[in-house]
């Protein structure tokens, strides 16, 4: 299985949006610290926030947060609605399907589970997990140095 562009930039924005906690950002600093175009981001971002992962906040003080908290994100979700609409093989295509062997094949049966095998192994885990102590990837995506609040929270 391949995971989408899309699908790969909506985890690139919820854990600059988990590392960057406490504060709007936007998507310019998004697209620059994560070598994302503005137009995917825009896609991604809208698509995010009307699945409730994100909050945005239009206007000239505007920007995105996540729209919960981090450890109630689980990327099992995230993955399953983002890959969902996009078919693993031909036999899965509503539209487009030109395989003659999809009524008789037991492919099909095989990657369904192969799939949702995929997706729970996603599901314990959380955004907040992936970014958790993780020091190398809160540099990357928050150099300022402002860390995670839970962290700095933990250390005292």
């Amino acid at each position: 299985m391949r995971v989408t562009k899309r699908t790969n930039i909506a985890m690139r924005v919820l854990m600059f949006c988990a590392a960057n906690d406490g504060r709007l950002v936007t998507k310019a600093e998004i697209a620059e610290c994560c070598n994302a175009s503005e137009n995917h981001l825009a896609q991604v971002i809208n698509q995010l926030g009307q699945l409730g992962f994100l909050h945005t906040q239009r206007g000239r003080n505007g920007g995105l947060s996540l729209g919960r908290p981090a450890d109630e994100i689980k990327i099992g979700d995230v993955f399953r609605v983002l890959e969902a609409p996009v078919p693993v093989a031909e036999c899965f295509a509503d539209v487009d399907n030109t395989c003659p062997l999809t009524a008789s094949c037991r492919l099909r049966s095989a990657l369904t589970v192969a799939v949702e095998a995929f997706y729970q192994s996603l599901d314990p885990i959380t955004l907040d997990a992936l970014m958790c102590h993780n020091h190398g990837l809160l540099q990357i995506l928050n150099p300022e140095g402002a860390c995670d609040r839970r962290e700095l929270a933990a250390a005292v």
